[in-house]
């Protein structure tokens, strides 16, 4: 027989990536999911291939250092009985000189970028082949893979879905912002797993990286340093929380994670400036729904940032209800992280499911500005020693907040009541744009006996006290439109639950603040009032808020703390009470002109009206939409919006994908920043 001799080969990218589900991916090479079969076509010249006379085999190998023992390299033959638990090659079918071979590596191979060589021998003469790159990925679909997840819905939400929500504001006032995550736009698969090969685990040792990369929990810590740059680690994202971003973007400005990657990417791997708690996280989600690991981005509300690991946040105001010291502890309104869904073989059973990581730079773990992956359920039940970081997220979603109130005399007298950690733990629903609520996944019903002991457990003696129904009772209202632009009021809201008239002194105090809790200028005061009030009944003490008093005051967040203090002459208590008040911006107005029709022109109109009293300059409109735009659009208005104007402009579209899309506009300008706005846009299919 003559030597077989490979003429040419087909890897079926098109084919195989619409098998895999990543045919979204729009890069020319083939990307594979592991553990699941995928199809090429060898071609011969001269002759076909003959069973008994020739033998095919093949080499796969990944990493700079590939290695059988490491499980980056692998040789195999073409057999008909594949194993299961190592690489395989299957012949399909033969038509003449062509041979159709179904290749497969097992549910636990490392991801990451495969080179690929043929081995063709007949009579112990051979020659070899290089037929090319692949990718491999994790694959949620497969039940051996450590990431896999049962339900289709989820997988779509989870590892296929391009855009999100994602929720901020304050437990008051909870609202969303539209997010693309991109994971599969053009780039952003290579720009991820370079972000592999740069991490300074691989530079320490490259082979013992890339053999650890079939492990999600190994992948989901490394990507969690690797967003933020407090390593010096070249990461992704600068975080900047002082609302001084000029010499950047800032973090209220961004709108998606490709245009951060892309930024990174281009300018050599330096950090882009800025990014805050949900841009760290939005990133890594994306990262790890590129390379198929389930995720989402959760918001934490009153997340407590405890730096000496008390599990106790004390705050101390003076009689006017003005912060009295600096503390390192920190509330923050809100704090996002990401949860990754993965099986956790290397903990006792019971823990694989939902993990946190979170990438915005707070405490080092073992040496590195990273957290997690920490199982919610080791959150839950109090578990403080399981890997990774469980004591750092069990305080920010269980720490105690007790005020101090520093009298004249310097006498400190601890309020009564404290207000609450770990509040509304919200994430985007599967398939739909409403919010969902997880707080039973990281606690039990506050007050429970299930609650008690898991404090038992984390040596956490909860010293907050619940609504007191006795005494006094003291809290926050705000009236309707509490809207940038106009004036609006606060109440001090005080209830006498007793039999008798009660004499008490009341101080409202308001202030800008950052949503890290960081607080800054003053925007509102009123002198102590003393009021007296009748048994059972309810008195209301207000505070009007200016615009022209919070106008220059208000960072980009657009909150304001109010405290409230209250002083009963009788007890000598005092009761302070504290809310986070969101200013709104306008909204965006979207209109779809049009018929949408994959690669079929639509229009979309864009507007907005200036609520202030002052002229909007600069002003710029940026619109994205995976599948809807190409990259980002910059729309620059050359004249100021005046007071009260419409601003409103049209721009073509040229949908690519079919199915739910979403258009996703971000407003910026020298006096409203951050203004976002979002339309679903369901796109027929071209029709065939």
């Amino acid at each position: 027989f003559a030597d077989l001799v490979l003429e040419t080969w087909d890897l079926h990218c098109d084919r195989n990536g619409r098998e895999h589900r990543t045919a979204d991916m729009g890069c020319k090479q083939l990307v594979v999911r592991r553990g699941q079969p995928f199809s090429i076509t060898l071609r011969f010249s001269g002759r076909g291939y003959e069973e008994g006379v020739d033998k095919l085999s093949f080499n796969v190998e990944t990493g700079p250092c590939p290695s059988e023992t490491s499980g980056t390299s692998s040789h195999f033959v073409m057999t008909d009985c594949p194993e299961e638990s190592c690489w395989s090659a299957v012949m399909q079918q033969q038509d003449g000189e062509s041979l159709s071979v179904s290749l497969c590596s097992p549910p636990n191979a490392r991801i990451g970028r495969y080179s690929m060589t043929l081995e063709a021998c007949t009579d112990y003469q051979g020659s070899s082949y290089q037929i090319g790159d692949f990718v491999l990925l994790f694959n949620p679909w497969h039940p051996e893979d450590t990431v896999f997840m049962r339900d289709e819905n989820e997988r779509c939400e989870y590892v296929l879905s391009q855009d999100g929500l994602i929720y901020q504001g304050t437990c008051d006032y909870i609202y969303s912002i539209p997010w693309n995550f991109g994971q599969f736009d053009d780039d952003i698969l290579a720009i991820c797993l370079n972000m592999l090969d740069i991490n300074p685990k691989h530079l320490r040792d490259q082979n013992r990286d890339c053999s650890r990369r079939n492990d999600p929990v190994y992948i989901g810590r490394v990507v969690s340093a690797m967003v933020n740059c407090n390593d010096e680690d070249r990461g992704v994202l600068f975080g900047r929380w002082d609302d001084r971003y000029e010499d950047g973007m800032s973090p209220m400005a961004w709108i998606g994670s490709v245009d951060i990657l892309k930024r990174w990417k281009k300018f050599g791997c330096q950090p882009v400036k800025y990014g805050q708690c949900w841009v760290f996280a939005a990133v890594a989600c994306t990262v790890m729904r590129c390379l198929g690991i389930p995720s989402r981005v959760v918001t934490n509300y009153n997340s407590a940032h405890d730096t000496n690991a008390n599990l106790t946040i004390d705050r101390y105001v003076n009689e006017r209800g003005e912060q009295e010291r600096y503390s390192w502890d920190k509330i923050w309104n809100f704090h996002c992280w990401v949860e990754s869904w993965m099986a956790r073989p290397d903990l006792a059973a019971g823990y694989d499911g939902w993990q946190v990581l979170d990438p915005t730079p707070q405490e080092k773990s073992e040496g590195v500005y990273c957290c997690g992956p920490a199982p919610v359920k080791a959150i839950k039940e109090g578990d403080m020693l399981l890997k990774y970081d469980i004591p750092f997220i069990f305080a920010e979603v269980n720490a105690d907040v007790v005020y101090w109130v520093v009298q004249s005399d310097g006498m400190q007298k601890q309020s009564i009541r404290s207000s609450d950690v770990g509040k509304y733990i919200s994430t985007k629903s599967v398939g739909r744009d409403n919010r969902e609520d997880i707080t039973h996944n990281y606690k039990y019903p506050e007050g429970s006996e299930e609650e008690r002991a898991v404090f038992e457990k984390a040596e956490h003696q909860k010293k907050s006290i619940g609504e007191e129904d006795e005494g006094l009772h003291l809290r926050i209202k705000v009236s309707e439109g509490a809207n940038k632009g106009s004036d609006f009021d606060v109440f001090a809201v005080v209830n006498n639950n007793t039999d008798e008239e009660r004499v008490c002194r009341v101080t409202l105090c308001a202030r800008a603040t950052s949503h890290n809790g960081t607080l800054g200028l003053q925007c509102g005061l009123t002198d102590p009032v003393d009021i007296d009030i009748e048994p059972r009944a309810e008195k209301r003490v207000p505070l009007r808020i200016l615009y022209e008093e919070y106008r220059d005051k208000l960072t980009q967040d657009n909150l304001i703390k109010v405290v409230a203090l209250l002083k009963d002459h009788q007890t000598g208590d005092i009761l302070v009470a504290v809310r986070d008040i969101y200013v709104e911006n306008p909204p965006i107005k979207i209109r779809i002109l049009g018929e949408p029709m994959q690669n079929r022109k639509l229009v979309a109109e864009i507007s907005l009206v200036n609520p202030l009293s002052v002229p909007l300059n600069g002003c710029v409109f940026v619109v994205e939409g995976t599948g809807l735009t190409e990259g980002q659009f910059f729309k620059e208005l050359e004249e100021p919006v005046e007071p009260q104007a419409e601003a409103k402009f049209r721009m073509d579209l040229m949908p690519r994908l079919s199915g739910l899309q979403k258009l996703m506009v971000d407003f910026e300008s020298d006096q409203l920043m951050g203004v976002k706005g979002y339309r679903n846009v369901i796109i027929a299919p071209q029709p065939m």
